[in-house]
């Protein structure tokens, strides 16, 4: 069988799948929805018995030949950094950024997987998402430099207010000391 034909074959068989859950699960909360082998000497899941939850089997698995492979057929590789790229062959795997990476980063690999014809498998249009955080990140560099620019204003104008202030404390003293002055020549005549 071809690959296209097992992963066709993969798809039927996974959408017959059941949903392997634990023993008893709808009776207690604390239990998670994981499976776990039941152990119980009269479990009825463990004997198989009809109408009762399905036991992990290998009935269920895929085939060999594609099993671990994305739907598209090619292997599945997480890339954190440009050197990730250079073991990789663009025929055979599938690229999935990791989560973790900046903008600026993943605008990099992205750029680099694109130019050598990888597949990116979490990321839908490349050339779209490259042109969003392009503008974001320039949109982040102005509003940065603005408010660089409003600090300094602001330092500025502190410091201008501060300058006005005594001027004007300064000139108050003034009047008030020729005030004082008047009132004193005044009662000495």
């Amino acid at each position: 069988m071809t690959i296209k034909e097992l992963l066709e074959l993969r798809k039927r068989i996974k959408s017959k799948k059941p949903d392997f859950i634990r023993q008893d699960i709808h009776k207690k909360k604390r239990l998670d929805r994981k499976w776990r082998r039941p152990k119980g000497l009269h479990s009825k899941i463990k004997m198989r018995f009809r109408g009762r939850a399905k036991r992990v089997s290998a009935g269920y698995r895929s085939p060999k030949k594609v099993r671990g492979l994305h739907k598209s057929g090619l292997q599945q590789c997480v890339v954190r950094s440009l050197r990730d790229l250079k073991d990789l062959d663009a025929k055979k795997n599938g690229l999935i950024i990791a989560a973790t990476l900046g903008d600026k980063k993943r605008i990099t690999i992205l750029k680099k997987a694109k130019e050598e014809g990888f597949n990116i498998l979490n990321v839908k249009n490349p050339d779209e998402y490259i042109k969003k955080a392009e503008e974001k990140i320039s949109s982040r560099k102005k509003g940065i430099k603005e408010e660089k620019e409003n600090i300094k204003e602001t330092k500025v104008e502190k410091k201008e207010k501060e300058l006005t202030e005594k001027v004007k404390e300064e000139d108050t003293k003034k009047v008030e000391k020729k005030e004082k002055d008047r009132l004193l020549t005044k009662k000495e005549r």
